[in-house]
């Protein structure tokens, strides 16, 4: 592993390039930090030094402070393990010194490394160079300066924007906004930063001390309005992130009082929020880095099945530049398939996510096809029809006679165990599963499944399509589900259980999203459609026999011509232009439903708290997660945690569902469990796993010793995220 470490190099032209390697990202470790001090005072005492240059090594500046940082603070509840760089080494050591620096940026400078460069006098950047603050999403605030020196270098508005969205830009509007002072190719970045930090000393450049600039801000009182309609903003969306509000503090007291006061209170506010329960959360979502197998190289893939997922999926591919051969049953399939994906690039482009000349260059790389003529110099086939086995198996075994023998064949199934869809076929070390989330083309999270036979380099491969196409890819185990249904399959039942018990759905629906969801279980099933549910609970109920919860609601829903928000009729009425509100018709249903199931003790409703609602709900998918991780789906706990997030929009800052049980307390978890198990029946019996680690103090992220070997994972363990991966996190933040 490389060492962490800073170099200076004094050149004849007395600029000393001051250099931070700290592979991938050039992170800000603690030596970093120390090594930037170091540094920098031995420059001011050399008397050949005239000016500094500060840069990152292997094409990128810095990624930002070292989250492990915050991790061993989170350990050990002592905030004396972060580092006085804001006014020690940003303020009195850089941006007040007597000799000048300039930043040379490159690759990107995101958070710490922004303010880094920001605390310089003057920044030069290299094409395409991504600049941002994105701490919120890590539940602190820029620590480093970062809320004082931005708005003073870009305008109140935009460092609002910046900061409350974790939202990055490019070096060519950051030059445009005034955040950038010259954009040069990187052949030329530090010829180009040498000569400006000279002309600064030669007076021929301006000498700008950032934290000093108050033109940007504009006055007083327009700032102060500013300010007010983003609190208001913050409280609508996300008024469960405190960080939010705390920065818009922190920055009005710059503005008032003056970029030195703001700091001192920045620092002051970022050591409070990272103990917070938020941070902790948001910081345990772990990010990714890549392992030693050589990925082949996939150029084009065939998606078989052109509806919702196989569209979708398309879409995300053909954005992403690689050829996509779209195959369907007839030609009414396929042109409805087409068009799906022309909308989706439509819609993408009316987002600013695409731009038209790339819209037009994805949708010339989508070919579509009645039959395999195309399938021979395929390198990925991705099948994505209905949930039937025969016919997956049908699939499977025709393209294994006429694909390549490199090819990699993939199946976007949600639920059916892969041993089953690939057991017809003699190529099983190919056969994979690639299981988006709808829409594919805008959910994040990719599920790699893999079977026992799966070989390593084609989960490898799979992985690394992943990543191409902006996906975070988790390598899990194949069983009904996988690990994210299989995890949440007790959430919709419990829902339903309470229903059956007697509490009202728009009650649970309510909890739920003050909990932290989008939406409560019953306004999702109006969304994903009855029929769904209908279908996943049948796979469910065969492949756990005995606790699982089947109510007849949705049967009754549709058999009253109800779909959800596909036709119009749900539990909510969904009415173009308006929010979906709860519709008193259903109740009789509901009703009907109650009397069927008969599970209501002597007939009548139960009186719950709302904490017993989000409990009764919650605690069913936290003993799924305990068996999951017992059989060895996940390689570790925290990939359900990513999973959940990611694919559930389980809430970030309480930092995945496994994170969430171990701060609510195992014992906890399993005493309730078992009280309602002994009440209601084995739909909430604890698992053995939950009931182990609970009366043994043990949390339940930790470990087994014997896991790695249990897993039978060849040479291949999960990816851990890529930094460059981290924004995509916040999907549930905005």
């Amino acid at each position: 592993m490389s060492k962490a470490e800073v170099t200076m190099e004094v050149g004849n032209d007395g600029v000393a390039v001051i250099t931070m390697s700290n592979p991938p990202v050039n992170a800000l470790a603690l030596a970093i930090i120390a090594g930037l001090k170091e540094k920098y005072a031995e420059a001011m005492r050399r008397n050949d030094v005239k000016a500094i240059v500060v840069t990152g090594k292997g094409g990128r500046f810095s990624g930002g402070f070292d989250i492990n940082v915050f991790q061993k603070v989170h350990k050990t509840a002592d905030i004396s393990h972060l580092p006085d760089a804001s006014i020690d080494l940003l303020v009195n050591t850089v941006e007040d010194a007597k000799k000048p620096s300039v930043a040379a940026v490159e690759g990107l400078a995101l958070g710490g490394g922004l303010e880094v460069a920001m605390a310089c006098h003057a920044r030069i950047a290299a094409p395409k160079t991504q600049l941002g603050l994105p701490e919120l999403s890590l539940g602190v605030i820029p620590g480093f300066g970062g809320t004082q020196r931005l708005p003073r270098l870009v305008g109140l508005s935009k460092a609002v924007e910046m900061m409350r969205l974790s939202k990055s830009i490019s070096s060519e509007e950051g030059y445009k906004l005034g955040l950038v002072d010259a954009i040069v190719s990187s052949e030329e970045l530090l010829k180009v930063s040498r000569r400006w930090a000279l002309d600064i000393v030669d007076k021929r450049k301006p000498w700008v001390r950032s934290l000093h600039q108050t033109e940007k801000l504009g006055s007083v009182s327009e700032a102060l309005d500013i300010l007010k309609i983003s609190r208001q903003q913050a409280r609508k969306t996300v008024p469960h992130l405190p960080q939010h509000q705390a920065c818009l503090d922190v920055i009005e007291e710059g503005i008032v009082h003056g970029g030195y006061s703001g700091l001192l209170k920045e620092t002051k506010v970022f050591n409070e929020l990272v103990l917070s329960d938020t941070a902790k959360g948001l910081i345990h979502v772990p990010n990714v880095t890549d392992i030693g197998l050589k990925p082949r190289n996939v150029k084009k893939v065939a998606v078989i099945g052109g509806g919702l997922m196989g569209s979708g999926i398309a879409t995300a591919l053909i954005t992403s530049n690689i050829y996509v051969v779209l195959k369907e049953v007839n030609s009414e399939y396929l042109l409805k398939g087409i068009k799906t994906i022309e909308a989706n690039v439509r819609g993408l482009v009316t987002k600013g996510k695409l731009t038209q000349d790339k819209a037009r260059k994805a949708l010339s790389m989508l070919k579509g096809v009645l039959d395999y003529s195309e399938f021979k110099d395929i390198d990925m086939v991705i099948e994505a029809v209905i949930e039937n086995i025969p016919l997956k198996q049908k699939i499977f075994s025709e393209i294994e006679k006429i694909c390549s023998p490199h090819c990699i064949l993939a199946t976007n199934t949600s639920t059916i165990d892969l041993n089953l869809v690939g057991e017809k076929t003699s190529s099983q070390d190919r056969i994979i599963g690639a299981h988006f989330f709808s829409p594919a083309h805008v959910m994040p999270l990719l599920e790699v499944v893999r079977t026992e036979k799966t070989s390593a380099q084609v989960i490898l491969d799979l992985m690394t399509v992943g990543k191409a196409i902006k996906k975070i890819p988790v390598v899990v185990g194949s069983c009904t589900g996988f690990a994210v249904n299989r995890t949440f399959f007790p959430y919709a039942q419990g829902a339903h259980f309470l229903v059956n018990l007697g509490v009202d759905p728009f009650r649970i629906d309510w909890v739920i999203s003050n909990f932290g969801l989008p939406m409560g279980p019953f306004q999702l099933q109006d969304l994903s459609g009855y029929g769904v549910a209908v279908a996943v609970g049948k796979e469910f109920a065969t492949a756990f026999q005995g606790r699982t919860f089947e109510s007849p609601l949705v049967n009754l829903l549709l058999k009253n011509g109800r779909n959800g928000k596909q036709n119009g009729k749900g539990y909510y009425i969904y009415e173009k232009g308006s929010k979906p509100r709860p519709d008193p018709s259903v109740l009789p249903i509901i009703e009907e439903s109650r009397r069927l199931a008969n599970i209501m003790p002597g007939g009548k409703p139960i009186s719950v708290t709302n904490q017993e609602i989000l409990e009764m709900i919650l605690f069913p998918v936290v003993n799924e997660a305990c068996r999951v991780l017992d059989e060895g789906v996940v390689v570790r706990a925290s990939d359900l945690d990513i999973t959940s997030v990611l694919g559930m929009s389980f809430p970030s800052y309480r930092g995945g569902i496994v994170f969430w049980a171990d701060e609510v307390g195992p014992y906890y978890v399993y005493t309730c469990l078992k009280k309602w198990s002994a009440m209601y029946g084995s739909f909430f019996k604890p698992s053995s796993y939950l009931e182990q680690r609970a009366t043994k103090g043990i949390p339940l992220c930790k470990e087994p010793k014997s896991l790695r070997a249990k897993l039978q994972f060849k040479s291949l363990t999960n990816f851990d995220i890529a930094a460059e991966l981290l924004p995509m996190i916040k999907i549930s933040l905005t």
